[in-house]
């Protein structure tokens, strides 16, 4: 049989430090060679749905032999590029019948063959960038950082808190957004969620100042951390691709850089001459130069390949540039295998996804 999972069957089936668990021995993995994940492909095209948006067929996949398990993440996106007061910004719109986004995880045995699971991607994909950067503060933050500061108040901000509180014993946790509203909301609901005081904050440096850890959860294009913030034995991560959320200039302050994975650009196939402002690649780009090949990659340091974090004063920075599907395999695994457990989720007859035409 086939499961069918929900968002809110996964949410209530997921728990953070055994996904960071499942990730860092999947990461290994992949740096010995023993995993393999596949570029993420994108074909962004005009849709008719409205003037401002672009239609965004996007694919991932990977598989993780030790875990007995491929995965394939699926979206079809309505994408607009609203200015907003701090500049461009990447939304995605609910425009399927009854407001809603499209995202699929189709999860399958390495063993036979066989479609183990249908899920959405949204509980998902939120899990699995909380649970890197936490595990990428496990490795380069310091031993004793027990004071967290959030940049971003929307659905990515709230698994940073929940995974770093996974990884430090927290004391402390600060939220930055630039709407009022939203971080004081965002605060009152996770302190509930982490049994922990989160404070709002009214500006981005208030809430940094003496953090030795610092989040940026954000879809904003410009950065939104700064040279002039960095503090020694600081450790910054962030989520955006191309590692927009830093300044540039902040680089020449920062002794530790790692990024998530090497091979981290997504092959984008545009159509009829779209552009994304002034730039063609817009928010999908991951620069590639000297300075990016020379990085460690998370896997790389999990393994003791690269060097990470050598001294308490030492700034570190995690790059979360581009996700990958080998995540998703991993995901997937500890979720399919939970549910099982728990008698959760609808089953399908294999017989449905599976034929007997040679294909």
């Amino acid at each position: 049989m086939t499961l069918i999972l929900s968002n809110e069957e996964i949410d209530a089936l997921l728990d953070m430090g055994e996904l960071i668990d499942v990730l860092e021995d999947a990461y290994r993995e992949l740096a010995e060679g023993r995993g393999g994940t596949r570029l993420r492909s994108d074909i962004i095209t005009p849709t008719t749905l409205r003037e401002d948006g672009l239609y965004a067929l996007k694919s991932m996949d990977g598989v993780i032999p030790k875990l007995g398990v491929g995965a394939v993440r699926i979206n079809s996106d309505i994408l607009t590029f609203p200015q907003t007061g701090t500049g461009m910004r990447r939304v995605k719109v609910p425009a399927a019948p009854g407001n809603r986004y499209v995202g699929l995880v189709l999860l399958f045995s390495s063993h036979n063959g066989e479609p183990l699971a249908i899920m959405p991607d949204g509980v998902m994909q939120r899990a699995r960038v909380g649970a890197t950067n936490a595990l990428a503060a496990k490795y380069l933050g310091r031993e004793d950082a027990d004071t967290l500061a959030v940049l971003g108040s929307g659905w990515q901000a709230g698994a940073q808190v929940t995974a770093h509180a996974a990884v430090r014993d927290l004391s402390e946790i600060r939220v930055f957004s630039p709407n009022k509203a939203n971080r004081e909301r965002f605060a009152r609901e996770m302190s509930g969620i982490v049994g922990l005081e989160v404070r709002p904050c009214d500006d981005g440096e208030t809430a940094c100042r003496g953090a030795g850890m610092v989040a940026c959860a954000t879809n904003s294009y410009p950065p939104v951390f700064f040279r002039d913030w960095i503090e020694p034995g600081m450790h910054i991560g962030t989520v955006r691709p191309g590692a927009t959320e830093v300044e540039r200039a902040a680089r020449d302050r920062i002794d530790v850089f790692s990024l998530l994975d090497h091979d981290d650009n997504a092959k984008l196939i545009y159509t009829h001459g779209v552009q994304v402002g002034e730039d063609k690649v817009g928010s999908y780009a991951v620069e590639h130069d000297a300075w990016h090949a020379s990085l460690p990659s998370l896997p790389q340091i999990v393994t003791g390949q690269r060097e990470g974090r050598t001294g308490d004063r030492q700034v570190t920075c995690f790059l979360n540039n581009l996700g990958l599907g080998y995540q998703f395999a991993a995901v997937g695994y500890l979720v399919h295998k939970r549910a099982r457990e728990a008698g959760i989720g609808n089953d399908l007859p294999t017989d449905w996804f599976t034929e007997t035409v040679h294909p």
